[in-house]
């Protein structure tokens, strides 16, 4: 390899105190930090998905899954590919949307829901769609979960009962539902 002014030695280390070594300082709190804030958002949404189908059925089967925010999607959890940040290369640190699959009829047709997250001291502030954000107390508490199952549902029985009302008084109101319905092929 050619030698320039530009090469410099893999493991070599900027002087303490140094402009370079204090760019190296904050670039390593800021991956603490962003890793962090994914760290908390994926407890989120993973309790979120778990509770929430117990919430809205007692039975066995999956009725809520983690899905990327937008694209096309199964009814599936995608691990760390259901968040905004997936596949950026490096994990930013901003405000974390990620995909909720919600079941919503017995031929297992799921409705895409998109569930923004930004952390706000020791709250997350969470959002539906774009609806007002709600905040959750961190460490999160399960029983705070309750009003956020409460919002999601509404969201989502809302749409139908809307649009059908909407269709019988004669208007069918707008196209734009704010989410994605998927049927599962069998």
């Amino acid at each position: 390899m050619t030698e320039t002014p530009f090469h410099t030695k893999h493991h070599s280390k900027p002087v303490e105190n140094s402009r370079l070594s204090n760019i190296w300082d904050a670039a390593e709190t800021y991956g603490r930090r962003s890793f962090d804030n994914y760290a908390q958002i994926r407890s989120v949404a993973e309790t979120l998905r778990d509770l929430l189908c117990v919430w809205l059925n007692k039975g066995d089967e999956p009725c809520v899954y983690l899905v990327p925010p937008e694209g096309p999607f199964e009814a599936q959890n995608y691990q760390s590919g259901a968040f905004s940040v997936s596949g950026k290369g490096y994990l930013p640190l901003r405000p974390i949307s990620f995909g909720l699959a919600v079941r919503i009829s017995q031929d297992k047709d799921y409705m895409r829901l998109v569930i923004h997250c930004e952390k706000q001291g020791d709250q997350m502030k969470v959002s539906v769609g774009k609806e007002r954000a709600m905040g959750l107390q961190l460490p999160l508490d399960e029983s705070q979960l309750t009003p956020l199952f409460d919002r999601i549902y509404n969201h989502v029985l809302s749409f139908f009962k809307d649009s059908v009302d909407q269709y019988d008084e004669g208007d069918y109101g707008t196209s734009a539902i704010g989410f994605d319905i998927y049927r599962v092929t069998e």
